[in-house]
């Protein structure tokens, strides 16, 4: 069957496939799974464009300081000339003073973000809207393509510190931040279909049926946030017609009232009489003093 699985966020839909003879423990598990890698896919992806456009991240103590500053400080980035990316650094200011400025040429650049846009493909929501089922397996691929891409732009690696590379070694710290607040840890996920609860500890079977064929749209929620919002009747995309469709509607209206207008009356072509005048020479006549 297929679980058609959204977050607070539709733009976060995933449909995956499961059996109704699953345990709920494992449907959850399963999904929090899937949920939070495409989470950090997204994540990794955001920093690499960072990464394309303004080199390696700098240390901590570093980061906001104007070259002045680093100077009277006497800071030294010890990693400038140890990570640097294939094909030599091409320099580009970053105006936040977040990240170095020695960043990779228009070729190392074309792979980072190339790599970046086919691994938000691979689990991105259009696969959900084409029934395609999201795996685990596809989200360690779009990470693995992500960290082959890292490696071929620096080779001798990126620092530590550096958020691309502690989101691929997993020793992200999210704490503090909204990226963390969006995370759905598995031991607070609650999923909700037909506004109930499917509690744990229970088989899909008993929900939906033994219908294999089945599909349903889940949304996944955090402990204490309660039922989540019912879906609208109407898709964002048939509300954006319906306000085409009415605006059409009243642009015609507009210019059948514009067209209601009888000075037409006036016109020769309108005339009754104009040909009986016409036999009898009456035409162009005009009354009134010479």
């Amino acid at each position: 069957m297929l679980l058609n699985v959204t977050g607070r966020r539709q733009r976060r839909a995933t449909t995956t496939c499961t059996t109704v003879d699953s345990p709920l423990d494992t449907v959850i598990q399963q999904i929090t799974s899937i949920y939070n890698g495409r989470l950090k896919v997204e994540r990794i992806c955001a920093e690499m464009a960072e990464l394309a456009d303004h080199g390696i991240t700098l240390p901590q103590c570093m980061q906001g300081l104007t070259e002045e500053q680093v100077v009277e400080l006497k800071l030294v980035d010890e990693w400038e000339e140890t990570c640097v990316p294939s094909g030599g650094p091409v320099l580009r200011k970053d105006d936040i003073g977040r990240r170095n400025g020695h960043a990779p040429n228009e070729k190392m650049k074309e792979v980072l973000m190339k790599t970046s846009d086919e691994a938000k493909s691979l689990i991105s929501k259009k696969q959900a809207q084409a029934n395609v089922c999201v795996t685990m397996d596809m989200v360690k691929e779009a990470l693995d393509m992500l960290r082959g891409a890292v490696m071929i732009v620096y080779p001798m690696g990126l620092p530590p510190h550096d958020p691309v590379r502690m989101e691929i070694e997993d020793r992200e710290d999210l704490s503090g931040t909204q990226a963390f607040l969006q995370i759905v840890p598995e031991e607070d996920c609650q999923l909700w279909w037909a506004a109930k609860e499917l509690q744990r500890g229970k088989k899909l079977q008993d929900y939906i049926g033994k219908n294999e064929k089945t599909k349903i749209v889940v949304k996944i929620q955090k402990k204490g946030q309660g039922a989540p919002a019912r879906e609208p009747l109407i898709t964002e995309e048939q509300h954006k017609q319906m306000l085409i469709q009415h605006h059409r509607r009243q642009e015609e209206l507009k210019k059948l009232e514009e067209a209601d207008d009888d000075s037409y009356l006036d016109s020769d072509w309108s005339d009754r009489q104009a040909l009986k005048r016409q036999f009898q020479g009456l035409t162009n006549i005009k009354w009134g003093p010479r």
